[in-house]
């Protein structure tokens, strides 16, 4: 199996030792993604509605380069 990992600046670093995501071409695995603002690194603040939108940005910011192959 291929694996490629994604990085992007459109989604929060990863602050551990692992990757925003992995794409096997088959399936794409990605990290968890909270309301972070990916160009400041600050928590969105105002409950899980506001950090909610954030959060789904971050994730098809992980997924956009998953779709072009």
């Amino acid at each position: 199996m291929t694996k490629r990992r994604i990085a992007t600046s459109g989604a929060p670093e990863a602050l551990g030792p692992y990757s925003q995501a992995i794409d096997t071409g088959a399936q794409v695995f990605c990290s968890g993604q909270v309301g972070i603002d990916p160009a400041s690194g600050d928590l969105v603040v105002g409950g899980i509605k506001a950090e909610a939108q954030p959060a789904l940005r971050n994730l098809g910011a992980l997924l956009d380069p998953a779709r072009v192959r």
